[in-house]
């Protein structure tokens, strides 16, 4: 197989499991969001499910810390991309946000 489409796979799960932390961040988030909504809705006292908010707010940390590694492995990844000579930009088959798509080929093998 060749090395553009082995790094294609790659890439499609690389960016598969950034969207997926951003996902679980979002519910997190909305999640927290509904609980305090919650607790003022039924005027309970701020004491009430403190401690599930504070576990909330170590798993959100712990999802930023994943996503900050994610990152930095996209990075790296990046790098091994050049070093093994593959120069294609993977454009048109993910969908990412307007100001970092790029207009181009789907595809730019290099010879």
């Amino acid at each position: 197989m060749e090395k553009v489409f082995v790094v294609q796979k790659v890439a499609r799960k690389l960016f598969a499991t950034e969207a997926a932390l951003d996902a679980a961040m979002t519910e997190a988030a909305e999640l927290m969001a509904e609980m305090l909504k919650a607790r003022k809705d039924l005027h309970l006292s701020a004491v009430v499910g403190d401690n599930a908010s504070a576990k909330l707010v170590e798993a959100l940390s712990a999802l930023g810390e994943a996503r900050t590694a994610i990152v930095g492995a996209h990075n790296e990844l990046n790098d091994v991309k050049l070093r093994i000579g593959v120069r294609t930009k993977m454009t048109g088959w993910e969908d990412k946000p307007p100001q970092f798509a790029q207009e181009s080929d789907d595809l730019r093998q290099v010879s």
